[in-house]
């Protein structure tokens, strides 16, 4: 589905050049996750940014179902990013005094899918983060971690063919996050969607079927989940996807001493929502 050959991003300032992304090639089935870690500055967003048409590649291929995205005149790439791509961002971009209902909405929103229709299918998919009973909330009363799990929401809504997720779980605690790979690990599966997670928490790539490590632009590949993690999943004990197991683990997470979100009203401050014509 997703093909790279020899990708290459570099950023030029008044030094040497940044390799950002340096010969990357790498290519991700349907129904397949691949979790992706590094340092900080290692080219992992940026890698993301290329896939999603959002920067071109100086040198190399990216093909989507086929075809190279190099290729795609401006309203084609905008079709291909609100129609067959679902972003996850680093820091949240949501629109201020709006409901997390139609905030998780507001891709297809701007798609031009009706308010109700759009709406419809983006409520499962904030239960499935457990925020169904946050669903009129804005921003502005949510926390960093609320937040984060909107935009989580809104990038599944519309069932994309692509999820990318850059950092999803910043800023979750240890027992949230592992629930959202989870989730996002059960999309791959049931849904058939490719997923590509960026992650600096190693025990969640853990849950991905492929690993691979970015350095200095440079991607190397290891192995996948534990036979014995295979095994848990595939006899269908996936605690925190379906809801099962939440309520302990919560309960477990709430006696841990800073395993609490960040609370939202400075995080709120700080943050500006993207234009809709670039927000995913």
């Amino acid at each position: 589905m997703l093909e790279l050959e020899r990708v290459v991003k570099h950023y030029r300032g008044g030094g040497e050049p940044v390799r950002a992304v340096d010969g990357v090639s790498l290519a991700l089935d349907a129904g397949e996750m691949l979790a992706l870690h590094g340092p900080s500055g290692s080219g992992k967003t940026t890698l993301l940014l290329l896939i999603a048409a959002l920067l071109a590649p100086e040198q190399g291929s990216i093909r989507f179902g086929g075809e190279e995205l190099s290729r795609l005149s401006e309203g084609e790439r905008c079709d291909y990013l609100h129609r067959d791509v679902g972003f996850v961002y680093q820091t949240p971009q949501l629109m201020p005094r709006v409901s997390a209902l139609e905030n998780a909405a507001m891709k297809l929103l701007v798609g031009g899918v009706p308010l109700r229709e759009a709406s419809a299918q983006a409520l499962p998919w904030l239960e499935r983060v457990g925020l169904g009973d946050s669903l009129e909330r804005t921003p502005e009363q949510l926390s960093g971690g609320e937040r984060q799990r909107v935009m989580i929401a809104r990038a599944l809504t519309g069932e994309p063919r692509l999820i990318l997720a850059d950092e999803p779980t910043g800023n979750l605690d240890s027992a949230r996050s592992r629930e959202i790979v989870e989730l996002l690990h059960a999309v791959a599966h049931q849904h058939g969607a490719a997923v590509l997670l960026v992650t600096h928490d190693l025990e969640a790539a853990s849950i991905a079927d492929r690993h691979g490590t970015l350095r200095d632009g440079r991607l190397s590949e290891g192995p996948g989940a534990s036979d014995a993690e295979r095994e848990r999943r595939d006899a269908g004990d996936t605690p925190g996807v379906d809801g099962a197991g939440r309520e302990q683990r919560e309960a477990d997470s709430a006696q841990r001493p800073g395993a609490r979100e960040t609370a939202g009203t400075d995080d709120a401050k700080r943050e500006q929502p993207l234009p809709l014509s670039t927000r995913a």
